[in-house]
């Protein structure tokens, strides 16, 4: 048998090596640090659905971007809306502008990024079908920061993207009616302006609109271009509501009774 002395050595050995025996922090704080990112997840994601619920248009809050901090409303009426000629332009309210007398041919808009600037008339006629523009100031805007709104546009129908050189701030959104200047193109607020308002079936004119380019009418890659100096004394007014009617065929006159075959009446 082995003696008493012989076990406590046994047992004092146990001791020794039970209190030494390394605790598992290393893994302790792997699955703490899981759990905080999984935490920061969930409550990304959460803060994103709630915000997407928040701005998006019901029948009983139609235009939740009355909701966005900074947004400009204007009620364009019928007496807003008439088409002119390629060779005309408009006395706009604003600058940009986000409503008004535009031209018969649409800016297309869906997914464009433009890498020039496009003439606002024909921009106006996209808002009018449903989209939402973009515009930012080249001299404040690039690299990075550019890029972003690029990846945001890029592929989405009823969204455009172009420079407008002169803007007041860094970053110009509208849509019909609507416009909301920023200075940081991660500002939350343009993602709550999109989702308020493209497609807003209670905010725009012309439901069903479409926003695909006019073959032989306008030119994505060389759009008309847009101008700098003040509209002259010849300018149509903001009041002008005649010359409606769908976009002209190729060699049509813009103003011209007619009906294109797959696009909405209205134009």
């Amino acid at each position: 048998m082995p003696s008493g002395k012989s076990s406590k050595a046994v047992r004092n050995a146990r001791s020794v090596v039970s209190a030494t025996k390394p605790r598992p922090w290393g893994t302790v704080a792997a699955v703490l640090i899981v759990l905080v990112f999984a935490v920061g997840i969930f409550g990304y994601l959460y803060t994103q659905y709630e915000d997407r619920r928040a701005f998006t248009p019901t029948a009983s809050d139609k235009d939740p971007s009355a909701h966005i901090n900074g947004i400009v409303i204007q009620n364009y009426g019928a007496a807003n809306r008439g088409h002119i000629g390629p060779d005309k332009r408009v006395a706009y309210d604003h600058s940009p502008p986000f409503g008004g007398p535009h031209d018969a041919t649409w800016a297309a808009c869906n997914g464009v990024v433009y890498t020039t600037a496009v003439r606002n008339e024909n921009m106006i006629h996209a808002l009018e079908h449903g989209a939402v523009w973009i515009a930012y100031n080249p001299s404040k805007i690039n690299g990075a920061a550019l890029q972003s709104l690029q990846d945001r546009v890029q592929g989405s129908n009823y969204l455009m993207l172009s420079p407008y050189p002169g803007l007041d701030s860094s970053i110009s959104l509208q849509s019909w009616g609507h416009q909301l200047k920023l200075s940081n193109p991660a500002d939350k607020r343009i993602d709550q302006f999109i989702q308020s308002l493209r497609l807003n079936q209670y905010a725009y004119p012309e439901v069903g609109a479409s926003c695909d380019e006019l073959p032989g009418l306008f030119d994505t890659a060389k759009p008309p271009p847009f101008v700098a100096t003040p509209p002259g004394p010849d300018a149509i007014p903001m009041t002008y509501g005649g010359g409606h009617g769908a976009a002209p065929s190729a060699g049509q006159a813009p103003n011209a009774p007619q009906s294109t075959p797959g696009l909405p009446a209205g134009g």
